[in-house]
């Protein structure tokens, strides 16, 4: 397989606690960060709406499971992509309360319509205790067809734990490269967040998983990095527009 764009990699967050990147019994990043990676894999469709060749690495991870080199609407890696409120398959020009997908603003408050494991938060009383996004909510199936997903907090904390985390700058873009312990690597850029009209904290990577927090029904884990540490975080209102790494299944 040829060479392609390297997938320059960043992110990794835990337990709502910031941690450093670099862990004792991981391997050092090796080679350059010239954005090449000779284990990118062309992906060529076959499923759905995914005719388009999407890129995925292989890093050596224990679940076997594959990284795609770019976000979602991004053609490289470098490249930002679109921003997405979690459970919704569509950018949007305004990331708020009042137009997102899956509930309603009564007296100043937002209930839930969909992923609600708390009565409190829930329109009318509404619970249905799902706390994974379901095929129809998944951004990536969405947009890439069925053999994608977005990652679940699971696959974020796998990768944390089995990759180096260094922060670089790629083509001009700084973001966090994810090292396996074959040597691969993908690269996520610092892409912030969208709230309302502005884009916010444009030096932070912000990815969505497709988890809920089941404690905190208003919020979805996200995967949170900046040039000094990378962490999970389970803090980030629904609302907000992120980006999106996929992964193959």
């Amino acid at each position: 397989m040829g060479k392609t764009l390297k997938v320059v990699a960043a992110v990794m967050l835990m337990m709502t606690v910031a941690v450093g990147c670099t862990k004792p019994s991981a391997p050092e990043n090796e080679g350059d960060n010239s954005g090449y990676n000779a284990a990118v894999v062309p992906y060529h469709g076959g499923a759905d709406n995914d005719s388009i060749i999407h890129g995925f690495v292989d890093l050596g991870l224990p679940s076997g499971t594959l990284w795609a080199t770019c976000n979602l609407g991004a053609d490289s890696p470098e490249e930002i992509g679109d921003y997405f409120s979690w459970g919704e398959t569509k950018p949007k020009a305004v990331y708020s309360w009042s137009n997102y997908r899956y509930g309603n603003v009564v007296d100043d408050h937002f209930r839930m319509t969909k992923y609600c494991t708390d009565s409190c938060y829930g329109l009318n009383g509404f619970v249905d205790n799902i706390t994974v996004l379901q095929r129809v909510d998944d951004a990536a199936k969405a947009n890439w067809g069925a053999a994608w997903r977005m990652p679940t907090r699971e696959d974020w904390t796998e990768l944390f734990q089995k990759t180096t985390c260094t922060w670089t700058v790629q083509n001009g873009v700084g973001g966090r490269l994810l090292t396996g312990w074959n040597g691969n690597s993908i690269f996520l850029p610092a892409a912030g967040f969208r709230l309302d009209e502005e884009l916010v904290a444009q030096n932070s990577g912000m990815y969505w998983s497709c988890t809920l927090h089941s404690d905190f029904p208003e919020r979805g884990y996200s995967f949170h990095f900046d040039s000094v540490n990378c962490h999970i975080c389970g803090t980030y209102e629904r609302n907000r527009g992120q980006v999106v790494r996929a992964v193959r299944l």
